[in-house]
């Protein structure tokens, strides 16, 4: 038996997701998947060639995708093995969910403050954390727009 693909809908005002919808190929488009980002301790940052296939309305001008390592945003439910949807972007406002370069050389998911005495990356996840940092140790790579997970239904 063979199950058509879906993908969850968010409800508007609701704090989480209240209705499958059916999805078939035209509804799909193929962004690029560059590599893996750290939900957790920072990594150093790698590119990896590829691509993944995600629903359009997940989809801007400037989106690519990244594979997350670790378990610092599970409040956030994003899980270890999951698929991101970023939007590039160089800045972002406090609170949101954005993949982070620290000091040009490894890379996190985290929510950004901006505090005065720096910045502060912090984990969706009680068990971690936060970073803190020099606002110019960073440099904001993109937002996060969606999460791609694959579940194994037939299991």
């Amino acid at each position: 038996m063979s199950l058509a693909p879906q993908y969850l809908l968010r409800q508007p005002n609701l704090p989480i997701a209240e209705s499958w919808a059916p999805l078939d190929d035209r509804d799909l488009v193929e962004v690029p998947l560059l590599g893996s980002v750290a939900a957790g301790v920072p990594i150093d940052a790698c590119i990896d060639a590829g691509s993944v296939e995600v629903p359009r309305r997940m989809v801007k001008r400037n989106t690519y995708a990244l594979r997350v390592r670790g378990n610092s945003m599970i409040d956030c439910n994003i899980f270890d093995g999951d698929v991101i949807i970023i939007e590039r972007r160089e800045s972002a406002e406090n609170g949101e969910t954005a993949v982070v370069m620290i000091n040009d050389q490894e890379v996190t998911l985290k929510k950004l403050y901006i505090e005065k005495s720096g910045v502060r990356l912090q984990p969706a996840n009680e068990a971690m954390p936060p970073i803190h940092l020099k606002n110019s140790d960073i440099q904001v790579l993109g937002l996060v727009m969606g999460v791609v997970r694959q579940t194994d239904l037939a299991a």
